[in-house]
This record gives structure tokens, sequence and C-alpha cells, in this order.
């Protein structure tokens, strides 16, 4: 996958959240300062120990809530284009002030003893544990003479890397992350093999976080290199074919710490030079754009081992195009001259493959579903380029792989669901398609020079199946290499269908809705609404432990609305919920939920909405803007404060999404939505209390950082004070954590343990064992 493509998914991708982490890459070819100097604490001794009242046997209605007194500042106020903006919890932005150290300990001592007190806490915990516990594999792939894969045996904190001499042979460890830290927070976030397999370059995260360092290992002997290679984040990793160099995207050095827990912006990032069993700093600075400091730079040497492509990208879609020809500096020691193929940022441009000077890419240009184009470096302009595989009138096309010489694999969305296919890299005529139920494909693995392939398939009720295509043999037959089984999961006893609803302005939205068979359409059932809604990205069927809990043990239903801002029909529907059009991603949502309430599939007071990054803002805005619609609204990782994103970490790169509070037309529309600048207390009159609401982030996220989340439940515990609120409004905010990637399985169940304990003290709900 190409640096553009990949660091669009890597910033906005929130299948994690949908799916329980699913860990396996579909392709693997693998400011304001802070206020350091702002005033201490100044809280009231009574203040310290906030608290709630509540029966943990008594209904929804009759909690009471006692939030914290937390000094506002309102001084702090800033002029948008005329417009007054108040931001009296700005001292939040800080994240190692005692005062925002304070104030999050106030939080979790509120979240906790609420959490804890659920009288069905261990039962679920107990049988999240029980149902996480089985093996969960990635596709294997070969490199040189081995064949590799990913594995869990159940409940390891961290996937663990084989290595086997064939595919019947004894697995053994290769690298096993949980060794590294006693906790598992350390985590393998990315890999790139040489072409002969003999070296393994390897990024590794800690606590969560989007830094990483890059270890390089000995396959033969399993030792690793002296050099560490620091500074990485957001990094494309490309070995060139002698084996001997690898091009990495790093930053440059700053000030202050790097861990994860400052929110200082990314800027100026460079493609650099690594010579194997050499320091890094040895390393030299090979592509750089000093006068675009926000640009992000991925590299990928060509299948042939002539051309590096060059991919800078400035937002979260569309990137420029560059090519290099390697054989022209056969010693790398400074810039490579590169030559521009691509000008302006209004496409998407992914490398499949080449032959000789002929490139295939995968591109939206001029076709909002994607196509596949050659392009000849010999003669690139655009005028030259030809048309390999037309766009599709209404599938989408997600990725494609070269395959045995010849061959692509490609990978398309039709209404959400896969189709994969074998075409001809020649002519692009189509070979075969390869049957599929309703489902995804959610890894692969084949390459040019390989005459085998593996893909896994994954469903709401399908945990997953790798199936293994010889290609040497015609007709090309899949065989299931491996299914995976899950002690106490019966899939006939629960159903998985789509249905098509209106939304506001009559637009057919998909949706799936899986629940047990026959449970009663009376409105009495919990139902648990996820949405994401954003950067292109689809939300396709997976399968899900803490889902599987809800509707085991609570007759929930699940409903997962395919709304737009995704991508799950091409650049139109994407673009049809960001920008000045963003409203309709939350009429998506709220249709969705009509929908259920009206079908009878449940009620208001028994609906959770949920949603992470993205998606936290989605459920934090439909909260604001309905909240009699909803019974409980689960936050994580949102983008809350949307006057500010863009001034921290990598927030800049998410205007082309969501534009910027910079530009006076997008400013006043973001004010409109906002979930930060838009809660408003309840009267019960023109103003229903809000949806219990938890709100969940951590400290080492640097992708969101926490002062959203921090921001937003102070100002709306705040809002309710003294109103007719009586529903939880509540803040967990975790340590040795970040935005999701990496998180340990031990932490993950803890987590989804807290979310349905919400829902069930929130919402009465009971645990049928």
């Amino acid at each position: 996958m190409s640096n553009c493509m990949a660091v669009r998914r890597f910033l906005a991708n929130h299948r994690r959240f949908s799916a329980n982490f699913t860990l396996f890459n579909i392709k693997n070819n693998n400011l304001i300062p802070n206020l350091n100097s702002g005033p201490k604490c100044y809280l009231k001794e009574q203040q310290l120990c906030a608290r709630a009242s509540y029966s943990t046997h008594a209904a929804p209605g009759n909690m009471t809530f006692e939030y914290p007194e937390v000094r506002r500042d309102e001084t702090v106020v800033d002029d948008y284009f005329g417009t007054k903006i108040p931001d009296p919890y700005r001292w939040l932005e800080d994240p190692d002030s005692e005062e925002t150290k304070a104030f999050i300990d106030l939080e979790n001592n509120i979240t906790r003893p609420f959490l804890d007190s659920c009288p069905v806490k261990a039962d679920i915990h107990e049988r999240l544990t029980e149902l996480w516990n089985y093996p969960k594999y990635s596709c294997p792939f070969r490199r040189g003479d081995k064949y590799f894969f990913m594995k869990n045996t159940g409940l390891q904190n961290q996937h663990v890397l084989y290595i086997q001499d064939s595919l019947e042979g004894e697995a053994r460890v290769f690298l096993d992350p949980n060794t590294l830290s006693e906790d598992g927070t350390v985590a393998l976030s990315g890999s790139r093999f040489t072409e002969d397999g003999s070296t393994l370059a390897y990024a590794l995260s800690a606590s969560g976080s989007d830094w990483n360092t890059i270890h390089l290992k000995d396959v033969e002997t399993g030792k690793d290199y002296p050099e560490v290679l620091e500074k990485v984040k957001f990094a494309s990793m490309s070995w060139t074919k002698d084996n001997k160099g690898l091009f990495y995207s790093r930053y440059p050095e700053q000030m202050g710490k790097t861990d994860g827990s400052e929110t200082e912006v990314n800027r100026d990032q460079k493609l650099c030079y690594h010579r194997l069993n050499t320091p890094q700093s040895d390393d030299v600075i090979v592509v750089e754009f000093p006068e675009e400091p926000l640009w992000r730079i991925g590299a990928e040497v060509s299948d042939c081992g002539r051309y590096l492509l060059v991919s800078p990208v400035k937002d979260c879609r569309d990137n420029l195009l560059f090519f290099a020809d390697l054989s022209k500096t056969p010693q790398i020691d400074g810039k490579l001259p590169l030559t521009q193929i691509v000008h302006k940022f209004e496409a998407d441009y992914e490398y499949v493959t080449n032959t000789d000077s002929v490139c295939i890419f995968r591109t939206n240009r001029h076709a909002p579903n994607y196509r596949l184009i050659k392009i000849d470096l010999n003669n690139p302009a655009e005028e030259n380029w030809e048309t390999l595989i037309p766009e599709h009138p209404k599938d989408v096309l997600d990725w494609a792989s070269a395959v045995d010489n010849d061959k692509l694999v490609i990978h398309y969305v039709r209404d959400v669901k896969s189709v994969l296919q074998m075409h001809s890299m020649n002519t692009g005529e189509l070979m075969q398609t390869f049957g599929l139920d309703v489902g995804s494909i959610v890894g692969f693995s084949g390459k040019k020079k390989q005459s085998e392939i593996f893909y896994h398939f994954m469903s709401f009720l399908t945990p997953g199946i790798i199936y293994h295509v010889d290609l040497t043999k015609q007709p090309y037959k899949p065989t299931v290499f491996r299914e995976v089984k899950v002690k106490g999961f019966d899939a006939s006893q629960y159903e998985a269908k789509q249905i098509f609803y209106s939304s506001k302005d009559g637009t057919k939205v998909p949706m799936f809705i899986v629940s047990k068979k026959d449970l009663p359409l009376d409105g009495s059932n919990p139902a648990l609404l996820y949405g994401y809604g954003g950067f292109n990205i689809n939300v396709q069927p997976s399968f899900s432990v803490s889902r599987l809990v809800f509707m085991q043990h609570f007759n929930g239903v699940i409903a997962i609305p395919n709304i737009r801002g995704g991508g799950e029909y091409g650049e139109r529907w994407h673009n049809a919920g960001r920008l000045l059009n963003k409203q309709n991603v939350f009429d998506d949502f709220h249709a969705a939920a009509e929908y259920l309430v009206r079908e009878r599939h449940t009620r208001p007071g028994l609906l959770t909405a949920q949603g992470g990054s993205n998606g936290g803002l989605l459920v934090a805005a439909c909260a604001n803007q309905r909240p009699a619609l909803y019974g409980a609204a689960v936050v994580q990782v949102g983008v809350l404060d949307m006057l500010r994103f863009q001034k921290f970490t990598i927030g800049h790169a998410w205007v082309s999404d969501y534009g910027s509070s910079d530009n006076e037309t997008q400013f006043h529309y973001l004010l409109g939505y906002s979930p930060l600048h838009n809660i408003h207390a309840p009267d019960n009159v023109s103003r229903a209390e809000y949806p219990a609401t938890l709100v969940l982030t951590a400290d080492h996220d640097d992708r969101v950082v926490p002062l959203h989340s921090l921001k937003f439940i102070a100002t709306l515990q705040h809002a309710v004070r003294g109103s007719a609120q009586r529903r939880p409004l509540l803040a967990r905010v975790d340590t040795k954590a970040g935005h999701g990637g990496g998180k340990p399985t031990a932490k993950i169940i803890e987590e989804y343990t807290d979310i349905l304990c919400f829902m069930t003290q929130s919402l009465g709900l009971k645990f049928e064992k």
C-alpha cells in the first residue's frame, strides 16, 4: 500500500474500534504553546472528593452526580473573524500541568466507582475473557525461502511473528513483542523484509503512541543489528533491491519530549536512506520539501528495483507523485534528482507494480470509484496515461496487488461487501472471481514473483477463514488453509442482514443489523449503534467479541450504518459527508437511530451510540443535536474541539475532511456542529437531558490528543450543574495507552468491560448467563 493511502487510512482508521482492533494489514507487501507556567490547581478541598450518588439497583433516572467544579478562565477568548469564542478550559491543553493531572484524577475518581460497582462486572469480564481466548492468525507470507505469519494464541497482549521453513513445517517464534515489556504496552507496529528475506526492518511503538523506533534483524541468526532508527512516525519503509539499504521517513529532533504525551505539531518530515549495519547518524536525507513543513513523504522502491516512487501528502487525501531513477545514482549519498509526474493535490495515486518503465497506479483521478492506469516513466505526461481497468459504475476498486508475474488480484467493495477478482496485468481482462460470503477481506498476501496467494475472510458471524490459492494449477481453486473457531459461539443462533433506509434528504443509506435469531420486535431490546463516517474509510463486516457478548448475554442488537463521509461508495460518498456537507453524516446517523426505533428493534432509552476518533466526533455531535434519541453515548478518543484541532500533533492533516477555523466560511460551519461549542443545559422543555455519556481517552494518544476529551467533559459537566440532568456524564482516562493501535489485549478487555458496565448501569440492562 502506498504511503498516501497508508497514511490516510492510518490516520483515520477506526475499523479497529468496530472490530476489537483487527491488527492485520490489508496488504502485507507491507501552535499555541503549552501553558507550562499556568496557575496551579485552585480546587476546593471538598471538590477533591467529587462523588456520585446512586443505587446500583436503582432505575437509571434516579441517579444524581456531583461533578467537580474546576477553574474556568473567562479571560481566554479567541476572535474568529469578529466572532468572540471563549475557551475557559484552555489550561487543559497542557498535559503536563499539575492542574490537568488533578482534573484527570477527579474524573477517574467519579467514573471508577460507578463502573466498578456494576453488579455483573465480574460476569462481563469473565465472559469477554473466555470468548477472547481463541487463536488469531494473519495470512502466511513468503520472504526468501521462509514463510512468516502473525499469531496470538488467545489472550497474549501482542501478536507474535512466527517463521517456518515450509507451509507444513514446524512454526517457530521469530519475534515476540510480549517479551519487550512486562505489561504488553510495546507493540509491533510495522515491518518490511528485504527482497531476499535476509533482513527484517520492524517498527515498535510504546504505550500506544504513533512514535516508532525501527529495528533491524538478521533472519538467519535472529539477532538485531546494533542501530536503532528514531523519531519515526507515519513512516513508509522500503528496501533497495540489493538488500543493503532502507528508505524511511522521519522527523527531525525537537525540543521537549516525544513519547506520545506531547501536543506539538508534527512537521518537517524528511525521507532518509539508511545503510544496513551503520549508525543512524550516518543516514542521508534523500528527499525533503523545506518550503512545505507539513507534508509527509512516502516512498516505494519499484518491483524491478530501478525506480523510487515518491508520494508527498499534506492532508488525508490526494498526493503528488515523483520518481527517481536509482540506476543513475548507484551510490546514494545525498539528495536524489526527482522527476515530477503529478503537480496538484487533486487525487490519490497508489503504486501497484511496473514492467520496465511502465507503472500501474490505482487512482481516483477522473474516477470517483477508482481505476487502474498505466504511466510510462519515460513519457509521464497525463495525456499519455492509459486506462488498464476502467472505473466500475458502482463498485469501488479498493486495492490491487501484482501476483504470479502477469496477474493482478483486485479487491472491490460492492454495497459494503468484499468482491475478490483475478485480472490480467497485460490487458486488464477479468480472469476469475473468487466466491465469498457476505463479509470482508481483512488480510492478503502475494507477490509478483510468487505463484500463490492467501486471503483472510471475516464477517459478523465468521471469526476468520484463511484461503490459499496455488496459481500454478488451473482453474484457480481456493482451499481453506486455516479456519478459526471460537469456543462458546454458535453462528447458527444469530443472523446478520443488510437493509437500506432513507436519510433526512432521501438518500438511501445501507445498514447492517446483527442479533440473535427471532428476537421480538417489540422495542424491549437494547441496541448498539456504531458509526464512523469520514476520511473515505469503509466500515465493512468484521467479527467482534465485545459485540458478541452484548448480543449473547444482553439480547442486544448491533447496528452499523455506512453513513456518508466514508468510502463505501467511492469519492462521491466521501465528499457528500465532508467539509460543508458534514451535517449529512449526523443526519444519516440520526436516521439510522430513527429506523431502529420505528421498526421496534429498540427504543431510545435502550439505544447506545458508539464511535471512536472521527466516530467520537459523530457521537458527541449527535448527542448534542438529538439528545432524546439516544439513551447512552460512548465517545472514544473523539475529535471534539473543531476550532483548534489543527493546532496539535497531526491534526492539521484532517483539514481535508473538516476544513479549518482559519477559513471564515468553514469556521462558521464548524462552529455550528463542534461538540465542544454546542453543549446546552437540559431543561426537559426545549432541551432533553443528555444521554448517559462515557468519554474515553488515554494519556499517550498523540493522534487525537486528550485535551479534546478533557475540555469536552469539563464543559459538559459544568453546563448541566443544577439542571434536570440525571444520567451520568463521565470520563475514563487510561494510562500507557494511545489512540488504539498496539493496545494490549488485557487493556482492550478492560476497556470493553467498562463500556458494557457503563451501559448496564446507565440503561438498567440485565446480563443473562
